[in-house]
């Protein structure tokens, strides 16, 4: 019989060690986490086969601390890599393999920055089992009352009092003894959200790529992977491999791919190169709380941009179907945001995504200067949370949007940037026009299949041109100030 007053039993410990060197600093963190999720997975596997005992097994998180105790300046052109003020900050760390080019980047920049090494050591902060068991294939975790014990009482399970956005919004308050966050997230929150996007993509995290683009329609995927083909057949390309739903996987253009038994709530498509710096395509459908919720959960990637490349209604008379419209500013009544962003909170247009956006319409349109005005407009873009919105009555909702110039509409784009701004990750809309609903031109079925067959092809290709170049930019460069409040993490 198993009681809550159980004796904890925790793996033998691993020292802490101090490191100058962040690539072997990267690699105690890999040692430490290993170590902690085998021991949990040999007991699960033991209590499984033999039942409970009168202990509890738990073991912890490794973590990266810095103390810092000057005021020295650092260099100040970077917005991320350092810490505001003397003190002690510390982060949790999970699945140190995945994150390794990340881990890298950031530990060297506070190395480089505060000439005090780093300190890789178990934190106090448990990992449930459920977390430690990711990857482990066809293993089965029990529910409560699925087997003759209580999990919560022999392991540690997912504790979302704990796993939160508090970092990210700006509310989180030193620990006790005064530490402060290093990143943006703890080890809990990353890993309830890599449990999360298998499950919402069918997809594994370690193909997500650096630059992720969102779509609102089915149509994007064929063609984004007739474009992959392409480039796996291109030895030039530095495309490595496609990965489909299911996470099946080619490396050359004639690949087959297994389709999958049944879709995923959200598609996702990766198109990879041998540094992470490919590009990414989920399908999020329709709707704000689609598009938080993809982006709640891939922000914990740390991408080094996304962007949406969806459809709009196209608000001005002097608009046609077919036109773009590129957002530098926007309109949120999604809602859905509201409680973590406040809708006052401006967000920003980014010049640097800008930029790459406009010149990308300009190389797949080969128009330029004055008369790319004939095909896209630059404007405010209003997100709603009522697919619907013109049946309604339209005096309040027309009203508002003449009032804000906005010159689209749509239900993702501004979630999107806005959890974007939330989490540090550059984000932009280049939309196009499917319908103009106040002047008479709805989206049909005979019209859209047109309209379809002729705009998908060249928009998923301004979109992809656009990543390109940004993926051609420095990290420092891209990862505007605009994104960094007044008491940053030094973590991106």
């Amino acid at each position: 019989m198993i009681h809550n007053n159980l004796s904890v039993e925790t793996p033998s410990t691993l020292p802490s060690k101090s490191f100058h060197d962040a690539a072997q600093a990267q690699q105690y963190l890999v040692e430490l986490y290993a170590h902690a999720t085998k021991y949990l997975r040999d007991r699960f596997a033991d209590v499984m086969a033999n039942g409970p005992t009168d202990v509890r097994y738990r073991a912890f998180y490794p973590e990266i601390r810095i103390q810092t105790s000057s005021f020295a300046v650092v260099d100040s052109r970077l917005s991320f890599g350092h810490v505001p003020e003397p003190g002690i900050y510390a982060i949790t760390v999970t699945h140190p393999e995945l994150f390794g080019n990340y881990l890298k980047q950031q530990i060297s920049l506070l190395l480089q920055n505060h000439q005090v090494p780093i300190v890789i050591q178990y934190s106090d902060t448990p990992i449930p089992l459920h977390f430690a068991m990711i990857g482990e294939g066809a293993v089965t975790i029990p529910h409560d009352g699925a087997s003759d014990f209580t999990l919560r009482d022999v392991f540690d399970v997912p504790d979302l009092a704990t796993t939160n956005d508090d970092i990210v919004n700006g509310i989180a308050k030193p620990a006790a003894d005064g530490t402060q966050p290093l990143g943006v997230f703890t080890a809990q929150r990353v890993d309830y959200s890599l449990a999360r996007l298998t499950h919402y993509t069918a997809t594994d995290p370690k193909h997500f790529q650096n630059f992720v683009l969102f779509t609102n329609y089915q149509f994007y995927v064929s063609e984004f992977e007739d474009y992959a083909r392409k480039m796996l057949a291109d030895p030039d390309s530095g495309y490595i491999s496609f990965v489909s739903t299911g996470n099946a996987e080619i490396t050359t253009s004639d690949g087959v791919l297994d389709e999958p038994s049944k879709m995923p709530q959200m598609p996702t498509y990766h198109l990879k190169r041998a540094d992470g710096n490919g590009i990414t395509l989920v399908n999020i459908g329709v709707g704000p709380s689609n598009a938080k919720t993809a982006t709640d959960h891939i922000a914990v990637l740390r991408p080094h941009a996304w962007l949406m490349v969806g459809h709009c209604a196209g608000l001005r008379n002097s608009q046609r179907l077919g036109d773009f419209a590129l957002a530098h500013a926007y309109l949120r009544e999604d809602k859905v945001l509201d409680d973590d962003l406040p809708a006052w909170v401006p967000v920003p247009a980014l010049a640097e995504i800008q930029i790459a956006l406009e010149t990308a319409v300009a190389d797949v349109t080969q128009l330029s200067g004055f008369e790319l005005k004939r095909i896209m407009r630059t404007g405010t873009v209003a997100t709603v949370d009522n697919r619907n919105w013109e049946l309604r009555d339209n005096s309040g909702p027309v009203q508002r949007l003449s009032q804000s110039r906005a010159i689209a509409l749509d239900m993702e784009s501004a979630t999107i940037a806005a959890n974007g701004y939330r989490f540090r990750v550059p984000y932009g809309t280049l939309l196009c026009v499917s319908d103009k609903p106040l002047h008479g031109e709805l989206k049909l079925p005979g019209m859209a299949s047109d309209f379809y067959k002729t705009q998908v092809s060249r928009h998923l290709m301004i979109g992809i041109r656009s990543m390109e170049i940004l993926s051609k930019m420095p990290i420092e460069r891209l990862q505007s100030r605009k994104l960094r409040s007044f008491n940053e993490t030094a973590f991106l």
